[in-house]
């Protein structure tokens, strides 16, 4: 899914949803990609790197 927020050149990208959680990315205009962690009411903002550290913790817990 691609579209624009508050009339800006940011385009956007449902990375994976569930009932309850919605991982999405953001490609803002200085071309910096953040990514975002929708948990219920609680969202947790990324940089690419943090995001990819992240994965690799959760990636890590899938092993267990």
């Amino acid at each position: 899914m691609t579209k624009e927020i508050n009339d800006q050149d940011i385009d956007t990208e449902v990375i994976a949803e569930t009932e309850n959680f919605l991982a999405w990315r953001a490609d803002e205009p200085d071309g910096e990609s953040t990514y975002h962690l929708e948990l219920n009411n609680l969202t947790v903002h990324f940089f690419k790197e943090e995001w990819q550290e992240f994965l690799a913790l959760v990636d890590t817990l899938l092993d267990r």
